[in-house]
């Protein structure tokens, strides 16, 4: 029977604060042991357990950790994760993987030399919103589709002084918000045929894009968008798919983000990943030839999945569903996009992928 995995979290901001420890601990098979802060023990106020480290070094050089989360700035994921895969051990990293496709290349190649697991946290995979249209699409129940259009906006006209604000290599919103847009339209569509993109700064002072307005392209005419801006004071669909049958509309973001800010995990609500009656999506198409209009009951998210997949894999029960594969081609679109921004031109992708 395959045994507890002991887990060593870099990182105690935002991301390991938020999404990680929180859903790590919702796994039964997952024990988080230790965590790296530079600064104060907040991870062991709600972890009590929990040895808190001021170097990743205590991590690689215990034997008793099997599994090393990586939630540090995105600039540092490739140093991190390199240094872990290293030491021996399974690693998890959160997005974006890399800030460039040669460093995810790199750690690819590593992680099969070493015989160990990579992945990606690529979490919005299990958002709400996301899996209903995944199974929208399977069912066919918009037709062919012919356009669509992921938004991930709000009013936030001011710089912080955030490290995502920072200029740097991997900072900025396409980084940030944009490749989960991107590997959700990976998901679903495959690879685009094309990509041009507009990514800028917009708001004063900033050393960061800001805003992107990108459009991927696909064989029978399929138009995908993904944007973002930080001047949008009235909200905008998160999801708008349009089709041969019908149109999908959807307003509103997956819950888990919130009640994780709050305190709450999925090991603690019966509920969780549920959204309320007036955020599900809106729907009007055709089914055998009768006109329906109405409301699509948002499926419930489920982040924990991921984690739990990782553990199934790493103890030989099932495939592993992020490959780095798949963030390393998410990295080298988002490198495409900058690329088409910069020169002003469509990128025709199977010309590029590879370079």
């Amino acid at each position: 029977m395959a045994g507890e995995l002991r887990v060593g979290l870099i990182g105690y901001g935002y991301a390991g604060c938020t999404f990680h420890a929180p859903v790590i601990t919702s796994v039964p098979e997952l024990k988080l042991t230790k965590v790296v802060e530079r600064k104060g023990t907040l991870s062991k106020m709600r972890y009590p357990w929990v040895k808190v480290v001021d170097d990743a070094c205590d991590l690689y050089e215990d034997p008793d950790i099997d599994l090393i989360v990586v939630a540090t700035p995105s600039m540092d994921h490739f140093t991190f994760t390199r240094a872990a895969l290293l030491a021996g051990k399974h690693v998890v990293v959160e997005k974006p993987f890399t800030s460039t496709s040669a460093e995810a290349d790199e750690l690819i190649a590593l992680a099969k030399r070493q015989g160990k697991v990579l992945s990606v946290f690529h979490n919005r995979r299990w958002d709400g919103d996301f899996l209903t249209i995944k199974e929208l699409l399977r069912q066919g129940r918009l037709g062919q589709l012919m356009e669509c259009e992921f938004r991930w906006d709000g009013f936030n006209p001011e710089v912080s002084g955030n490290w995502r604000d920072a200029a740097g290599p991997g900072t900025g919103v396409w980084y940030d918000l944009g490749v989960h847009f991107l590997d959700q339209a990976l998901c679903l569509f495959g690879i685009p045929e094309s990509i041009e993109a507009d990514i800028q700064t917009q708001r004063k002072g900033g050393a960061a894009p800001d805003y992107f307005d990108v459009t991927l392209r696909y064989p029978d005419h399929l138009k995908v968008v993904l944007k973002s801006s930080r001047f949008v004071r009235i909200p905008t669909p998160r999801y708008s798919l349009h089709g041969t049958l019908g149109s999908y509309v959807k307003y509103g973001t997956d819950p888990q983000e919130s009640a994780l800010i709050a305190g709450h995990t999925p090991a603690t609500i019966s509920d969780w990943g549920m959204e309320p009656s007036e955020l599900w999506g809106k729907i009007r198409t055709s089914i055998n030839g009768i006109h329906f209009e109405g409301t699509i009951e948002t499926f419930p998210g489920n982040y924990t999945h991921y984690y739990q997949n990782v553990y199934d894999h790493i103890v030989g029960r099932s495939e592993l569903e992020v490959k780095a594969e798949e963030a390393r081609t998410g990295i080298r679109i988002v490198e495409l996009a900058l690329k088409s921004c910069a020169e002003g031109r469509a990128i025709t992708i199977n010309e590029e992928l590879e370079g």
